[in-house]
């Protein structure tokens, strides 16, 4: 009987060891600081080795695509602060591919990368990135666009819902009635989705009192022009022209639009939204055919995934001022401030800054069209 008894006790003892390790094992850190080292979410991982001060840090950055003008500074500010603080780096594109992104993944892991900076094309796929990488003891910092259901390291982006609020208030403001076209980006992407619900913050409270209406509200496949096109002509058909204003998601799908528009001769009567700064949608601001876009500046962006890169490279903190729930966990984030841009002051921003020149911006308008150069403290 003692023995029977003795037994059982082992058994429960060693039951409620193993729970107890189960329960620590799952405990995650300070959502506000980005670390390093231990498992924060619960996906097999191995331990990290850490590099040391003076070691060289190899980055491996998966972009999905180079088919915007944003996305080639991206990819140029990157390299350019890398080779600054002498980190090795290694630039892989998917173009919109999500097995070669994964595929590339691989590769550079397989290379022994210390940490991997994913752009990622499909945000839901990309979750086996953060999942290959964690196994390899590499952290993986979202750049730009949110990887969901993950246990991701640390988020870099920009203040996704204010851009698409910026967007849908600021025409909101100069067509208060009448019918609107609402052009979301990409599916695949939760930026469209952010985006969206910034705008629909702002849109529907007009909706609801019957101020505006929204005929079509449809996403661009892959962000393709093409693809804005289409859905403009086909909501202007079905109005017979009658629409005061398309939020359309970013640069691409307001020149889309604006195409659209023009073979009604409405560019210029509509009013249309943007994101991104694209050199050539200043020239349509210009122009009078885009009303606004929202710049976001790429440089604090690029340079702070950099720099955090090595900071996570290396076993240090990195100090973040937001989290943002990507349905596994409140993933600490580094968010930035965007600016809305028209013809008003695109000069004390966007050429202030040096993101664009005004000498291209104006390089199709006559001289008496172009903004002047020390507009606005420009």
């Amino acid at each position: 009987m003692r023995r029977f008894t003795s037994l059982m006790l082992l058994l429960l003892t060693t039951t409620l060891l193993l729970i107890a390790s189960a329960c620590t094992s799952g405990t995650t850190g300070d959502n506000t600081t980005a670390g390093s080292g231990g498992n924060s979410g619960g996906d097999a991982q191995t331990a990290r080795k850490k590099k040391g001060a003076n070691e060289q840090v190899f980055i491996g950055f998966l972009m999905d695509t180079l088919k915007e003008e944003r996305w080639q500074r991206d990819k140029e500010l990157v390299e350019k602060r890398a080779a600054e603080v002498g980190a090795k780096l290694s630039v892989q594109v998917a173009n919109g591919d999500d097995n070669l992104q994964i595929k590339q993944a691989e590769n550079l892991l397989s290379q022994k990368v210390d940490v991997l900076i994913v752009a990622p094309h499909n945000g839901e796929i990309a979750a086996t990135i953060v999942e290959m990488a964690h196994r390899e003891g590499v952290p993986v910092i979202s750049y730009d666009r949110l990887i969901r259901n993950a246990d991701v390291d640390l988020y870099l982006s920009h203040q996704v819902v204010k851009m698409g609020e910026m967007q849908a208030r600021y025409l909101l403001e100069r067509a208060p009635k009448g019918n609107y076209i609402v052009v979301q980006g990409s599916a695949t992407d939760n930026n469209a989705k952010l985006l969206h619900d910034g705008q629909m913050n702002v849109l529907r409270p007009a909706v609801d009192r019957g101020d505006i209406k929204i005929v079509v509200d449809q996403p661009a496949k892959e962000w393709l022009a093409s693809e804005a096109l289409n859905i403009v002509e086909n909501a202007l058909t079905q109005v017979n022209n009658d629409v005061v204003a398309v939020v359309a998601s970013n640069d691409g799908t307001a020149r889309g639009a604006i195409q659209a528009l023009d073979g009604q001769k409405l560019a210029g009567k509509v009013l249309v939204s943007g994101q991104d700064a694209d050199l050539a949608s200043l020239q349509l601001i210009v122009q009078g055919k885009q009303t606004m876009t929202v710049y976001k500046p790429i440089q604090p962006l690029a340079y702070g995934a950099v720099d955090a890169a090595l900071k996570l490279a290396r076993g240090e903190s990195v100090q973040t001022n937001d989290t943002v729930d990507n349905g596994r966990k409140k993933v600490a984030s580094m968010l930035f401030e965007p600016q809305a841009v028209d013809r008003d002051n695109l000069v004390s921003t966007v050429v202030k800054d040096g993101y664009q020149t005004l000498a291209k911006i104006c390089e199709k308008v006559p001289a008496e069209q172009c903004p002047k150069a020390d507009a606005a403290g420009g």
